[in-house]
């Protein structure tokens, strides 16, 4: 069986099972992977140092699968920022149909980009009121993030039980749910409260063909639903990460009253985490992990983490939930 949602109409994809853009990760193979399996793979444009770059890595991933697939550009505020015009001009004259943002309300000069050329603009946010901004921007897919997710959670500390509904509640356009989902029974949930369709970003790095470093994929396996840290919070800028010697002492360090972010910028430099993906270093840096790592037992293929969620919803829902029926 399969479920059709205006997500996998709109998307024109065999399943509702987005895979999230993440920063170090979205490459070719594990785009390409979840591509193949029926869902959508995602990209990450400033994984690429360059627009050309990004060009390149596009094709790539072309050879690897004729399925569509997307492009995450995520705008956040950094003394030197990238050329997100070209990025997003690679996106364009690749005739990638499909383009995932998220960040600051610079990002609306992207979707004004990309719009005139028939692309669908999926977007993150953590709000009810920031996805009602983008409805109204003319963004195309909502992707709500609960605060159970990797990556930043916003500063409301709203879970996915109560964000998801009360997003769907208002939200016209198809709805994603996004934080804490890694299995058929979220999937299943993320339906019932009103999504069309998941985004999942921590249980992809756990599989297969996830270009990290296994001591990596192996540290979420390990870790629980409490093996993550929540850091940066004290600068407005909340971010969830997993559990290590380092974001320990990230937590340690910004808990001093006298605290500034330059006290804690060495241990989170992006350099030192992607050193720690490819490494597997765990040691070296911080890694995105959410709650979900708490579901995370085993390190399968992209086909087979879909086809289980695929297949287990329509159990759940046939068997468990329709037994229950009188």
């Amino acid at each position: 069986m399969a479920f059709k949602t205006r997500i996998t109409e709109l998307l024109e994809i065999e399943h509702p099972i987005v895979q999230g853009g993440m920063q170090g990760v979205g490459y070719a193979e594990l785009a390409s992977a979840v591509s193949n399996a029926g869902g959508l793979g995602t990209l990450t444009a400033l994984t690429q140092p360059s627009p050309e770059a990004l060009r390149e890595e596009i094709e790539r991933c072309r050879s690897m699968t004729d399925k569509p697939f997307a492009v995450n550009i995520t705008v956040l505020p950094t003394i030197l920022p990238p050329d997100y015009a070209g990025y997003a001009r690679a996106v364009i004259d690749a005739g990638v149909k499909v383009i995932e943002t998220a960040g600051t309300q610079q990002v609306r000069e992207i979707w004004e980009m990309v719009k005139p050329h028939g692309i669908k603009v999926l977007h993150k946010c953590t709000a009810v009121r920031h996805a009602l901004s983008a409805e109204r921007g003319g963004c195309d897919v909502i992707s709500i993030d609960g605060f159970e997710c990797a990556g930043h959670p916003g500063e409301d500390d709203i879970p996915g039980l109560i964000l998801i509904p009360a997003a769907a509640d208002k939200v016209k356009i198809p709805l994603l749910a996004s934080g804490g989902i890694g299995d058929a029974r979220g999937f299943l949930a993320a339906l019932a409260l009103g999504a069309e369709g998941i985004n999942m970003g921590t249980r992809f790095c756990a599989t297969q063909e996830a270009p990290i470093h296994p001591n990596v994929k192996a540290k979420y396996v390990e870790n629980d639903e409490r093996g993550t840290n929540l850091i940066f919070r004290k600068f407005k800028n909340t971010a969830r990460v997993g559990k290590n010697s380092v974001s320990d002492k990230v937590v340690e360090i910004s808990a001093r009253p006298d605290a500034t972010f330059e006290d804690i910028r060495p241990y989170v430099a992006g350099a030192v985490g992607r050193e720690l993906l490819q490494t597997g270093d765990l040691d070296k840096g911080i890694f995105w992990a959410g709650m979900v790592q708490g579901l995370i037992h085993d390190i399968p293929t992209c086909q087979e983490l879909i086809d289980s969620i695929i297949g287990g919803a329509e159990a759940i829902a046939r068997d468990r939930i329709g037994a229950m029926l009188a």
